[in-house]
């Protein structure tokens, strides 16, 4: 009874930011937020780590070509993912990658934690040959860059397979407004705990989010068990039709159809061109933090600011940042984001500091995830299967991951510039260089939206699959 009275305050309060549930419809996007809320607290807590262990083991001017060789490396990763989709459902997906990342990320605190020591330097920590300490961090950096691709993906694959396009509205920004907790709670929490304990390295933290990454499994099985079958009616009675149509396609199905429709080569190209200018912001905020910070007092630095973006997108969705994809429509909210970044990259071309690129960061990165990512979700609801999972596996993997390998090799004219016109005058050319290349790509992602959002507008009125208006 308790339970039910609590259930209904939530329902409530949620009318206010989200929209009316009803209470199996709220009850379905809870649990699917609880599962987004573990993913984005372990990815999250595993971005911070990432770049404070590869700047411990390699260096952060090397940060461009990590970027790089996780974008070649990518490849076959995702060729062996799309094999596994041919021959699972997506809800065993959902069981076997966080298995697998978890085990990995034990793998990885087990190592670390050997490393401690009363030297200073890690590679003798780790009884490893100096090149093979930084191999090893070059694979850390991959790791987590493709959970990212990865796991993300995979869950909202999986999240539109299942919703209608009304149910969607309001609840996916109430299942990234669950996420954003998590992605507050577990970086400053887990992160920078060796930081505030005096650990000499990041062991507990990784050994901690192992765990954690396979407690996603339970959550998911739970999900499935106790969600009625009515609210999974798409995912439910075209799964077979699913499976059949993955069989009868191969690893270059997902980019053939991107090539072939103008809808997803729009949202490829929204999606490209917001990593490349947020990769550029991305790289000197963390070559400025490693100039200032380091070892566990880097990864704690890091922490914070992956909490303090959670904080700044769930204080939005709390104020009703959602209410402008509900009552504006999904167009207006994809057309304010390059609008923003606009005004973040004029921003970014005249203020130097780490505290402003911190803040630029976070304002980057929140209002994305509770803005613009919930609307691009949105954009796949009308679209075939093939294109929900195959064609968005390639545009949020091979598209972001493109897009940050086009920023880093951007990013790595800086230290040639540097060397050549001297530290200041290096730095001030490739300022010019990133408005040179910045404000075309920003008007063109302003077309691109208003593109997307006409043809989405238009699918959704006439009830039809994108590629099927005429």
């Amino acid at each position: 009874m308790f339970q039910e009275k609590v259930l209904d305050v939530l329902i409530k309060l949620c009318r206010l930011n989200f929209g009316a549930f009803e209470r199996a419809e709220f009850k379905k996007f809870f649990r699917m937020g609880l599962i987004f809320c573990i993913i984005m607290g372990v990815y999250w807590t595993l971005k911070p780590l990432k770049d404070s262990i590869f700047i411990q083991l390699v260096g952060a001017i090397y940060l461009p070509y990590a970027k790089t060789v996780s974008v070649i490396s990518l490849l076959p990763l995702v060729m062996f993912y799309t094999k596994l989709l041919e021959r699972t459902s997506r809800e065993r997906m959902l069981v076997i990658l966080p298995t697998f990342y978890g085990i990995i990320t034990l793998l990885f605190g087990i190592a670390m934690f050997f490393a401690q020591g009363p030297e200073d330097e890690i590679a003798a920590r780790l009884w490893m040959p100096f090149l093979l300490t930084k191999g090893l961090g070059y694979f850390w950096y991959f790791f987590v860059e493709s959970f990212g691709s990865l796991m993300v993906a995979l869950f909202w694959a999986f999240a539109t397979d299942t919703t209608e396009p009304p149910s969607a509205k309001k609840g996916f920004p109430l299942v990234v407004a669950i996420g954003a907790v998590g992605g507050i709670i577990c970086p400053y929490s887990i992160a920078g705990l060796p930081y505030r304990l005096g650990l000499e390295t990041d062991a507990f933290s990784l050994l901690f989010l192992g765990f954690l990454t396979i407690g996603i499994v339970p959550l998911v099985r739970y999900f499935l068990r106790v969600t009625p079958a009515s609210m999974l009616h798409s995912f439910a009675s075209h799964r077979e039709d699913a499976q059949e149509l993955y069989k009868k396609s191969g690893f270059l199905e997902g980019l053939k159809l991107m090539v072939s429709h103008r809808y997803l080569l729009g949202i490829f190209t929204v999606n490209f061109i917001y990593e490349t200018i947020v990769t550029i912001f991305d790289f000197n905020f963390k070559v400025a933090a490693g100039a200032q910070y380091q070892g566990v007092a880097l990864s704690h630095y890091l922490s914070i600011y992956g909490s303090s973006v959670n904080v700044v997108s769930l204080v939005c969705l709390l104020l009703g940042i959602s209410n402008v994809t509900r009552f504006l429509g999904v167009g207006v909210a994809l057309v304010v984001m390059p609008l923003l970044v606009t005004g973040a990259l004029v921003s970014f071309l005249t203020v130097d500091s780490l505290s402003f690129l911190f803040y630029l960061m976070v304002g980057s990165k929140a209002l994305n995830y509770a803005l613009n990512g919930p609307a691009l979700k949105q954009l796949y609801i009308p679209t075939s299967k093939n294109m929900r999972f195959k064609a968005q596996a390639w545009i949020e993997t091979f598209g972001a991951r493109g897009a940050k390998e086009a920023a880093s090799l951007f990013n790595m004219t800086l230290k040639p510039l540097q060397n050549a016109f001297g530290e200041l005058a290096g730095r001030s050319h490739y300022l010019t260089l990133s408005g040179v290349v910045g404000f075309p790509l920003l008007g063109l992602w302003l077309v691109t939206a208003l593109y997307l959002g006409r043809q989405f507008r238009r699918a959704i009125q006439e009830k039809k699959q994108v590629q099927d208006l005429t």
